[in-house]
C-alpha cells in the first residue's frame, strides 16, 4: 500500500516537530516489504493519508485520512486561544470526518469525545517517547554544554517552545517565582522571552547538546496546567534527570510514579521540590518510537478497512 505522510511539521521546533520527525523515522524502520511511504500533503495517489498535525487535516481527502490530534486546548480554553476563524473551524470539521484519529493519551481521547463528539472506537491512544539521541551524558559532555551556552554550575531546567507566551505553560509566572537555583529555559525564542526576568535562555539546541543540558540539570520543572502529553518529561528521565511537574491527569497517566507531583497552583513549591531533587531518577517508560510506529501501522490498517 502507498501511505502519504505530511512531513511539513517535522522541522517545527516545538513538540509537534519532535513527534512528526521521530514517528516518520520509526515508520520507515518498521515498514513492511510492500509498504511505500511518500512524504507530502496532497495524497491524490495514496491509499492512506496521515496528517500528524491538525493543520494538515483535509476536509475532503481522496483516500482514508488519519489525523493526530495532540490536544484540544483551543476548544477547552477559548478565551485564551482566539483561533475562532473559518479556517480553524474547518480544521476541526476535517478532524471529525477522518477515518481514524491518533491521540497521545487516554485523557486527550476523553476530551476529544467530549468536545468533538467523536466515537471513542475511532480514536487510538499512542504514547510518545524520547528520541534515541536523548540519553544520559557524562561529565565531559555536560561541562562542554555548560560552557557553550553559559549555564551556571547548578540549575533547574525547562524545555519547550518560547515563540509565543502560551498561557498553559505558565513560563512568565515561573520566571517571577522565588527560587533557590537558577532557571535555564531551552527552546526557540521570540523577543517576548528575552524580557523574562532572571533566566538563562539557550535558544534552540541540537539533540546532542540537549541531552547534555538535560543531564547536567538538578531537575526538569514542568509547570503546565494543561498538556496533551508532556514530551520533555520523558526526555529528561531518559537523560537521568529527576522530573517535578504540576499534578494534572495527563502527567499522572504518562509518568505514573516516575515524577514528583506538586499542586498546579503552587509554583514556589514546585521549584523548591525541584531544588531538593536527587539522582538517580527513575527510568523512563519503556515505550519507544518503534512501538509507536507499529501501533500507527495498525491504525492505518484499520483506517483502510484491512
Amino acid at each position: 500500500m502507498r501511505f502519504v505522510f505530511d512531513s511539513r511539521p517535522a522541522l517545527d521546533p516545538r513538540g509537534i516537530g519532535r513527534y512528526a520527525s521521530s514517528l516518520l523515522s520509526a515508520l520507515y524502520e518498521t515498514a513492511g516489504a510492500d509498504d511505500v511511504i511518500v512524504q507530502g500533503h496532497r495524497p491524490r495517489r495514496g491509499d492512506i493519508y496521515h496528517a500528524p498535525w491538525i493543520d494538515g487535516a483535509l476536509l475532503r481527502p481522496p483516500c482514508p485520512q488519519v489525523v493526530t490530534l495532540h490536544d484540544v486546548v483551543p476548544l477547552k480554553r477559548r478565551s485564551e486561544y482566539l483561533r475562532t476563524g473559518i479556517r480553524f473551524r474547518m480544521r476541526y470539521l476535517a478532524v471529525e470526518r477522518s477515518a481514524r484519529l491518533i491521540v497521545p493519551t487516554a485523557v486527550v481521547a476523553g476530551e476529544v469525545v467530549e468536545h468533538l463528539g467523536i466515537d471513542r472506537e475511532r480514536i487510538a491512544v499512542i504514547h510518545e517517547a524520547p528520541a534515541p539521541a536523548l540519553t544520559q551524558r557524562g561529565p565531559e559532555d555536560v561541562a562542554a554544554a555548560r560552557e557553550r551556552y553559559g549555564l551556571p554550575p547548578e540549575y533547574l531546567l525547562w524545555v519547550g517552545g518560547l515563540e509565543t507566551p502560551d498561557p498553559r505553560k505558565r513560563i512568565a509566572a515561573l520566571a517571577r517565582t522565588p527560587r533557590e537555583l537558577p532557571l535555564v529555559l531551552v527552546g526557540a525564542t521570540k523577543p517576548w522571552a528575552h524580557e523574562l526576568p532572571d533566566v538563562t535562555l539557550t535558544g534552540r539546541v541540537p539533540d546532542e547538546d540537549l541531552a547534555a543540558i538535560y543531564s547536567g540539570a538538578r531537575a526538569l520543572v514542568f509547570p503546565s496546567d494543561d498538556e496533551g502529553f508532556g514530551l520533555p518529561t520523558v526526555e529528561a528521565l531518559a537523560c537521568g534527570t529527576p522530573v517535578v511537574v504540576s499534578d494534572i491527569p495527563v502527567l499522572r497517566e504518562v509518568l505514573g510514579d516516575r515524577a514528583t507531583f506538586v499542586d498546579s497552583a503552587d509554583l514556589e513549591g514546585l521549584l523548591a521540590a525541584a531544588a531538593a531533587a536527587e539522582r538517580p531518577a527513575p527510568a523512563p517508560p519503556a515505550w519507544t518510537w518503534a512501538d509507536a510506529a507499529r501501533a500507527t501501522w495498525r491504525v492505518y490498517s484499520d483506517a483502510g478497512g484491512n
